[in-house]
């Protein structure tokens, strides 16, 4: 392996891979998955990806809107008009490089409807587009001879240095180190700082916290997206997604009566934007004093359900669940972060040569409630820009890089457990769906604790302290915001 690269790529979701793909063959690249390549909150994304494809039907000035609408009129409108415009562009050419998008009988691909949305623009594959997409992207970069693919390999720390970034690595228990003129953070998101959350078991944050730590600007990190309708499982932390796509198809929401009211709080009803369905949700909790509710879809052709739906109807079946013939028990959690690393247009960040793509990032597309199915788009449209920049800055003249010293090896005392427990729990308290402001500062001095005690402590490095102080200082972060 090289101790020297163009480009070192920070997690490989969508925006990791789409990036990779996007470098001249003379532009060395590495790319980064902390687990393995097929480990990313990308492969777990269902409903599908949002663009104007369909212009007789739709146009760039509705989704603008819908995109607006959503994010409470807080978003950046310059990085909404390049996200829609230049959308369309990228997912054709991930049907180019063999997404395999449900298409209608005429052959065209289909498009489905999702809340907040004002028009069929969501293109799909089943109600498994994230897996369809990163699987596909995950071939391509194999056959790429300029890009070397690292797994289960962590980035601990990142330096600032001249004409470019120290990245230093923790591979099956061995520390090592890289240097890199550029580098794309794409490391998705903080899931893992709430007790439940739909994300993979990687989403800590990392990206973020090495950016921070850099000096770079974070943005609106308590913009935190709680999805209404993820499973209601009973112990797991890692709960899957009723896609928004099932009350898109007609899916009604019940409470513990078996009675219909969300249009008791929006007109829009199960079809309002996330953040207003899980409200409803939560509201109608107190109501009724129940956290029991539903999603129902039973009233639609079983075999149009199980085609339409075959992962989520497979994976409702493993929890006794029949969702053609039974209620499928919902409850709100975390679900996506719509502020990050702050970054311009090209996705640059403000430190120079550092860029972040994809949930990581705040590129202010989002506002403060992403609307469903922007994310990938997001992803898509971001990372090309990223890459598209370095590309630029490249031709110009790269910078001379030494290969860097070589780190030191873990030693110290074993991580003690709970310190995760503890930073879930101040979460789930302080800043779920309906805001508790008063819990705030207790729960802002309890999150310095305990990263004031993971910073001092002398604990041996392992992906557990790297993704420990990633949760404590993201916690951190969020709850200051909120002060």
């Amino acid at each position: 392996m090289e101790k020297i690269y163009d480009v070192i790529i920070v997690g490989a979701g969508a925006a990791g891979l789409y990036a990779a793909l996007q470098f001249d063959s003379d532009v060395k690249v590495l790319l980064l998955a902390k687990r393995e390549l097929s480990l990313s909150n990308s492969s777990l994304a269902q409903g599908g990806v949002a663009a104007v494809l369909d212009k007789d039907n739709d146009n760039f000035k509705l989704h603008i809107a819908d995109t607006l609408i959503a994010g409470k009129y807080k978003n950046d409108l310059a990085a909404i008009e390049v996200l829609v415009t230049e959308g369309p562009t990228d997912v054709l050419n991930l049907k180019k490089l063999g997404v395999a998008f449900d298409l209608d009988e005429t052959g065209k691909m289909q498009m489905t409807l999702e809340a907040g949305h004002s028009r069929h623009r969501i293109v799909h594959h089943k109600d498994s587009t994230g897996k369809a997409i990163t699987d596909v992207l995950i071939d391509n970069v194999k056959e790429l001879p300029n890009v070397d693919v690292l797994e289960n390999t962590m980035l601990y720390d990142i330096k600032k240095i001249a004409g470019g970034f120290t990245a230093f690595l923790l591979q099956n228990g061995k520390t090592f180190a890289v240097n890199s003129r550029y580098c794309i953070m794409a490391t998705g998101g903080v899931g893992r700082v709430y007790a439940y959350t739909t994300n993979s078991a990687i989403a800590t944050g990392d990206g973020i916290t090495m950016a921070h730590n850099l000096g770079a600007r974070i943005k609106h990190l308590s913009y935190i997206q709680f999805h209404p309708t993820a499973f209601a499982a009973e112990k797991d932390r890692e709960r899957f997604l009723i896609s928004e796509a099932v009350r898109g198809e007609g899916a009604v929401l019940l409470n513990c009566r078996g009675e219909r009211f969300a249009f008791d709080y929006d007109k829009r009803g199960e079809l309002a934007p996330r953040d207003v369905v899980s409200e409803a949700i939560m509201l109608e909790a107190k109501k009724t004093d129940s956290e029991s509710f539903y999603l129902d879809i039973t009233d639609k052709d079983p075999d149009f359900v199980k085609n339409r739906f075959p992962m989520i109807y497979a994976r409702c079946l493993e929890e006794n669940v029949d969702i053609t013939k039974d209620r499928i028990p919902v409850f709100p959690c975390q679900h996506y972060l719509m502020g990050g690393i702050d970054v311009d247009l090209n996705a640059q960040s403000t430190i120079d040569g550092l860029y972040a793509a994809g949930e990581c990032s705040h590129t202010g597309v989002h506002g403060a409630n992403r609307l469903a199915s922007n994310s990938l788009l997001e992803a898509l449209v971001f990372s090309r820009r990223a890459a598209e920049d370095i590309m630029r800055r490249l031709k110009k003249g790269r910078a001379e890089l030494c290969p860097p010293e070589e780190p030191a090896q873990p030693s110290g005392e074993e991580l003690p457990s709970g310190y995760r427990t503890e930073i879930r729990k101040i979460m789930q308290s302080c800043h779920f769906v309906l805001p508790t402001p008063e819990t705030v500062p207790e729960g802002l001095q309890r999150a310095r604790r305990i990263a004031g005690e993971l910073n001092r402590g002398n604990y041996k490095l392992t992906p557990d302290l790297v993704e420990a102080k990633s949760l404590a200082a993201v916690a951190c972060i969020i709850l200051q915001e909120l002060m």
